[in-house]
């Protein structure tokens, strides 16, 4: 997937796949590569200005204004507890649905859409109570490459309760 430009997916499957086989979009953050479910990916994104929000939660970057609709961008580099490095030209944000709103997921880059057959998906790894394995919902590993895939459905059990 070329990532010169923003990119919409309309969770529509190309050609007949097997029930078992789901799309999911893969994403590097330093080396190591992660993935989420196409469906719930509503674009990828060049970084523009993002807004700080004044008492956010440190993982929270702030806003941006997606053609009308406010986005709130966190950094996923801080939600799996890795080192913060320089916006480049290759970062990108990918925009999912969670619940009831849009989350902006800032990325050091977007690598492709993969199919990958849920039966061969393993279960996550027990990596402690860090913050990041909250979304870590499994691994995904072949000869070639591993993946971990990720929902980011549960990122309101990070912001802490007043």
């Amino acid at each position: 997937m070329s990532t010169e430009q923003a990119y919409a997916f309309d969770n529509q499957q190309e050609g007949e796949l097997p029930a078992s086989v789901i799309k999911h979009v893969s994403f590097r953050l330093g080396e190591e590569t992660y993935a989420v479910v196409a469906s719930k990916v509503h674009e990828v994104l060049r970084v523009s200005e993002i807004t700080p929000v004044p008492g956010a939660p440190d993982f929270i970057l702030g806003i941006i204004n997606l053609r009308g609709n406010v986005v709130t961008v966190m950094d996923a580099r801080h939600a799996f507890e890795l080192p913060k490095t320089e916006v480049t030209a290759q970062s990108r944000i990918i925009v999912v649905e969670v619940e009831d709103f849009s989350l902006g997921i800032l990325v050091d880059r977007v690598a492709a859409v993969v199919d990958l057959d849920e039966q061969t998906i393993e279960t996550a790894p027990q990596t402690g109570q860090e913050a990041g394995s909250l979304f870590i919902q499994g691994v995904y590993n072949d000869d070639e490459q591993m993946l971990i895939l990720v929902d980011f459905s549960r990122v309101m059990e990070m912001i802490p309760r007043a």
